[in-house]
């Protein structure tokens, strides 16, 4: 064993990598990101020639996930919570074809919505597809939690969905791991593994196996390691947690928690083990980052008189992350001193780079738009979403990856004019494509702009599976040509931009506008690697 100082994220790449991965499949989203990105980076993974390119989106990540299972090898999915919605078609179905080489899917969850849209928890879909869950509590169990994830996906023929919240992704600690990484399998297919042809017929059977399975699936996780009851001396009060809410927990009783503990790393939820401590105690407290999942199955089936007390009751709140004063304080503990915010200090809201093309883009669209004071523009999400702040304020919308094409065409069938799509180049190909193709199929009065800085700049400058093929998948998709537009943005040529946006606006059918120049921050990068390598820059 050696021991490395490793991220969450680290500690699960590096788990993958020594469990005998065969290829990671991924769209970068924090909290996520790392993950691939340390595999990436790996020299173990390039000399054992794991699969670690980004995938285009979500969906086309669990595909291609599920395809290296087929053939018996082990693969990783990544993402963040709302990337599940992306894939969750072929996630739920997944459950129903089974798997032959292992499958973890990694997801990330984000409360307190540091980078996110939403706070959603991705446990009530493991529940929802019937597959286990594994939830770890630091560094050190995350990456045990792969090698177990990999072989008991293999065991029960099912994928096992890892989540892990923002906290557990990003901190550090002092993990073991194993010198010597396990083979990958050998490319095999069994055929009693699982029924791949998700023809209804052959579905009701495979449904019927997965139900039956679910018994099997909760006394596992009753008997599970990561699952622990720790009895304590005071009875009036049991206390039910997991993930980074047992840590916090710690943190209040340095010296050792005096009522009992369960602690739920590993679902389904173990209900024997619920029932015991609700039987026991006067009442119990659920701690839980995220929505209250456990709280809400503990307040609905559980036999005995113990008062359930957590989110419902209001002893914690519904929204945002926990910590340890949280805690304290649910627990009617005092809480410690700590220094009052300084009065020198103003927030700092997050803006667009300076020498960003987005400024000029949206600069020149608001220089435009003066004249359409009906004009609504509908954004997307992407470092550009950054364009509804001060000082632009030129978004009226963004909500999911892909929304703003298809709501611009929406509005514009409910008579909007004139109704723009402002997109990156990422998101266009990650869920763009198809509608732009719905727009382009019914000649909508839309104004598209995908703004090109050739990468994937918000999640911190990955591949973007669109650079160098955007005017191409355009035309591909039908548009007519002489409403495809490039422009490089830039504050000499926003007379010419602002000239080509007006023509586009007043054509009343579907216009594609590119402004295209590279992300500041991936130029400076770009920058430094040629000096190091000792090449000329201009």
């Amino acid at each position: 064993m050696v021991k490395k100082l490793l991220l969450g994220d680290e500690a699960i790449a590096q788990a993958a990598i020594d469990a005998g991965l065969s290829g990671v499949y991924a769209y970068p989203g924090t909290p996520s990101t790392e993950i691939t990105e340390y595999i990436q980076n790996s020299a173990v993974a390039k000399e054992r020639n794991i699969h670690r390119r980004w995938s285009t989106n979500e969906k086309t990540a669990m595909e291609e996930a599920l395809g290296m299972s087929f053939m018996g090898k082990r693969a990783m999915v990544c993402m963040k919570h709302v990337g599940l919605n992306v894939c969750a078609d072929a996630f739920v179905n997944s459950a129903m074809t089974g798997t032959n080489g292992g499958i973890v899917v990694l997801v990330a969850d984000d409360p307190s919505m540091h980078s996110s849209q939403n706070e959603q928890d991705s446990r009530f879909y493991a529940k929802f597809a019937m597959v286990p869950c594994l939830e770890p509590s630091n560094q050190q169990e995350a990456y045990d939690m792969v090698h177990f994830a990999f072989d008991y996906s293999e065991h029960v023929h099912l994928p096992v969905l890892m989540r892990v919240t923002t906290r557990m992704a990003h901190s550090r600690a002092v993990v073991q791991i194993n010198e010597e990484p396990r083979k990958q399998n050998e490319m095999n297919f069994e055929a009693k593994a699982s029924e791949w042809v998700l023809l209804p017929a052959m579905a009701r059977r495979r449904n019927d196996i997965v139900t039956a399975q679910q018994i099997e699936l909760e006394k596992d996780s009753v008997e599970s390691r990561f699952n622990r009851y720790e009895d304590g001396a005071d009875h009036s009060l049991g206390i039910i947690t997991g993930s980074i809410g047992i840590n916090y927990l710690n943190e209040c009783y340095p010296e050792g928690c005096p009522y009992p503990v369960l602690k739920i790393s590993h679902y389904p939820l173990p209900k024997q083990l619920m029932r015991k401590m609700t039987a026991e105690c006067d009442s119990v407290l659920v701690i839980e980052e995220g929505q209250p999942f456990i709280e809400d199955v503990l307040t609905g089936v559980m036999p005995g008189n113990a008062v359930i007390k957590g989110k419902f009751t209001g002893d914690l709140p519904r929204t945002g992350e926990l910590n340890p004063d949280i805690v304290r304080k649910a627990l009617g503990m005092p809480l410690r001193e700590c220094y009052a915010p300084s009065e020198n200090t103003v927030p700092r809201p997050p803006a667009l780079c300076q020498g960003c093309g987005h400024r000029d883009v949206y600069a020149s669209l608001n220089d435009v738009l003066k004249d359409y004071p009906n004009a609504r523009v509908f954004g997307d999400i992407g470092c550009y979403t950054l364009g509804a702040l001060s000082p632009y304020r030129a978004l009226h919308s963004t909500v999911d990856m892909g929304a703003s094409i298809t709501m611009a065409k929406g509005a514009a069938d409910a008579g909007q004019w004139p109704a723009v799509a402002v997109i990156g180049d990422s998101t266009f190909t990650h869920s763009g494509m198809t509608g732009l193709l719905d727009a382009i199929n019914e000649n909508a009065d839309i104004t598209v702009i995908i703004s090109d800085n050739l990468t994937t700049a918000m999640t911190g400058g990955q591949d973007s599976a669109g650079t160098n093929k955007l005017e191409a998948i355009c035309r591909g998709l039908g548009l007519d040509e002489k409403h495809l537009r490039t422009v490089v943005p830039l504050p000499k040529n926003m007379p010419e931009i602002e000239r080509i946006l007006r023509e586009e606006i007043e054509y009343h059918g579907v216009s594609v506008i590119i402004p295209c120049r590279e992300c500041m921050q991936t130029l400076q990068r770009h920058i430094r690697e040629k000096k190091l390598k000792g090449g000329q820059t201009k």
